[in-house]
């Protein structure tokens, strides 16, 4: 009888456990459309599936992004490009978010020209105007990229050009667009990306340090941010969060794909995950 009553305490525990399991939240990670997020947010969901979570990826603009983890809407992003592009965001809401660090060191942004375009400065600029039809294509206007970008035109007097808000599709099109016909172009960019591996290209100086300026702080980088309470309420997701590091080129990798109409980015991001086992191991490890 004692036995009956143990096996049958057993499996109420282990319908319990499943009905917990059932009704547990997915993990909600918010992210920019960019080509460089699209390929991190798909590669960190499917990592966090293999441990058996649900997750769920937002497409967001890059204050709402930031918005969502400080006000513990959402779990996370891994977005978060420091210590320069997204500092007035990092400083808004600092002490209602965790940064986690690096999650990929080696960031650039900056003003992008073909190798072709004779000119290497933004000191330049300017005086070739027509040269680049007076147009400077960015990208959405909400990006620090671009708000940046406003900063450098202001610093270095840009008068004869005009900065086109649209999307980082929108100016990679442009990009090839104009490759193809070998005209003058500039974009605002940046580095990790696949157009460096499709093009010859180039960043314009600046001497004025303003988009990279040197901070002691540590290495431009993207960062991982989580919300209050993910330690405590998820400790393993919280982990593999932490542990989450790869290189320019793994991201690049999985963005190059990705530009392949054929393929999904989340199944490019299943591929890069079982061709790089190895690397996967260590940001699930226990």
């Amino acid at each position: 009888m004692i036995k009956n009553i143990l096996r049958t305490l057993i499996i109420f525990i282990g319908i319990l456990n499943i009905a917990s399991a059932k009704d547990k939240d997915p993990i909600e990670i918010t992210y920019v459309e960019w080509t460089s997020e699209v390929a991190s947010a798909n590669v960190i969901k499917v990592v966090l599936e293999e441990i058996g979570e649900e997750v769920d990826i937002i497409p967001v603009t890059t204050a709402a992004m930031w918005q969502a983890v400080a006000s513990g809407d959402v779990d996370a992003h891994v977005a978060a490009w420091l210590y320069t592009t997204h500092a007035h965001y990092l400083n808004a809401v600092k002490d209602d978010i965790e940064y986690l660090g690096p999650n990929l060191i080696g960031t650039k942004i900056g003003l992008i020209v073909p190798e072709y375009v004779t000119i290497n400065s933004i000191s330049e600029l300017n005086a070739n105007a027509k040269k680049f039809r007076k147009r400077i294509i960015g990208i959405d206007p909400g990006a620090g990229l671009m708000s940046k970008t406003e900063q450098v035109m202001e610093e270095y007097g840009l008068k004869n050009l005009k900065l086109i808000e649209g999307s980082g599709a929108a100016m990679t099109a442009s990009l090839g667009s104009a490759i193809k016909d070998n005209e003058w172009i500039v974009v605002a960019g940046w580095t990790p990306h696949w157009i460096f591996s499709r093009w010859k290209l180039k960043y314009l100086e600046d001497p004025k340090n303003i988009y990279n300026p040197i901070d002691k702080r540590g290495e431009e980088h993207i960062g991982t941010i989580v919300r209050k309470g993910l330690k405590k309420d998820n400790p393993r997701v919280y982990q593999v969060l932490d542990n989450f590091m790869w290189q320019p080129s793994d991201m690049e990798k999985v963005m190059i794909w990705n530009e392949n109409e054929d393929t999904d980015p989340y199944d490019n991001a299943v591929r890069w995950v079982k061709e790089n086992r190895d690397k996967v191991n260590k940001w699930i490890a226990k």
